[in-house]
């Protein structure tokens, strides 16, 4: 097969596993520049050209878009759709993965166990929304962060609306939601591939720090799952159409309570913590689904 990567850095540790396992298997494998692609929209023959070229005769893309070029990354990602190229994750659930809020209401409809979360325009609702949640401390996170940023902890209630009021004044979009205090500082990460979940990680934040991101100094074990939460990390992923995912959860005294879904998980942290071979279960995925036109949108989305 020809499995084609879309990522701005081909050295990355995930990118770079990826062409490894599917190497490894056969594969012929090319990573691209997302942003140098361009595209011809037309109606009969649509095309995506890179570095005066076309883009042909690929079998499957794996897409590996940032946060920070999710327009134009979706963008390209459709135009392969349109060709027929299989998506191993298709446009439009990274689309619902990358607007938090949107999310969030998807996974609330299935039933999914989330934290307490209030979202709110006018000033005028703050102290009802904060109610809502709960007393301080709550945690704020604006709804376009990654990697912990633009996530903050405030402690007591006049806290939470100083950073409200000044969130607000950067015309940022964010989230209020309760701070899972038993969680103690850490989180679970899924890995979802095809519906099942492959390994798992428990991750604990720097001392002093809530957030249990890597990429803030947080370390990383193996962690044994049980049944429930099992089935909460397959039912968000597939809730939002994603094939390969890393469910971030907290345990919390009532169960399992979703934070993140990512459509572009890591594979460093997780290989790391806990010995499996994550890339090529990606790769075998691709091997067992990818044909032609076989997506559930087309591009439409």
């Amino acid at each position: 097969m020809r499995i084609l990567i879309l990522a701005r850095a081909p050295n990355l540790y995930s990118h770079r596993r990826l062409v490894e396992a599917g190497r490894a298997r056969g594969h012929e494998m090319r990573i691209i520049n997302t942003l140098r692609c361009y595209m011809n929209i037309t109606a009969h023959r649509p095309e995506v050209r890179y570095a005066g070229h076309p883009i042909t005769g690929f079998d499957a893309v794996i897409p590996r878009i940032g946060q920070s070029i999710t327009f134009y990354g979706l963008a390209v990602l459709r135009q392969f759709e349109m060709m027929g190229v299989y998506p191993v994750n298709e446009s439009v659930a990274i689309g619902r993965s990358r607007d938090k809020l949107r999310a969030l209401q998807l996974l609330a409809r299935r039933g999914i166990g989330l934290p307490v979360t209030g979202y709110a325009h006018s000033p005028d609702d703050t102290d009802d929304l904060m109610r809502l949640v709960g007393s301080a401390p709550l945690v704020l996170k604006l709804i376009e962060g990654t990697h912990g940023q633009g996530v903050v902890l405030a402690d007591t209630d006049r806290a939470a609306a100083s950073m409200i009021d000044s969130f607000r004044g950067l015309k940022a979009h964010f989230l209020i939601q309760e701070f899972i205090e038993e969680a103690r500082g850490t989180d679970v990460r899924c890995f979802v591939v095809g519906g099942k979940v492959i390994a798992s990680m428990l991750r604990k934040g720097r001392e002093g720090e809530f957030r249990s991101n890597l990429h803030r100094g947080g370390k990383a074990t193996q962690v044994r799952i049980t049944p429930e939460e099992r089935s909460t990390a397959v039912r968000a992923a597939r809730t939002l159409g994603l094939n390969v995912a890393g469910v971030d959860f907290l345990r919390s005294n009532h169960g399992p309570v979703v934070m993140e879904v990512n459509s572009s998980p890591g594979l460093e942290g997780i290989e790391g913590a806990t010995g499996k071979d994550i890339a090529g279960a990606i790769i075998d995925f691709i091997e067992k689904n990818a044909k032609p036109h076989k997506t559930k949108t087309r591009g439409r989305g």
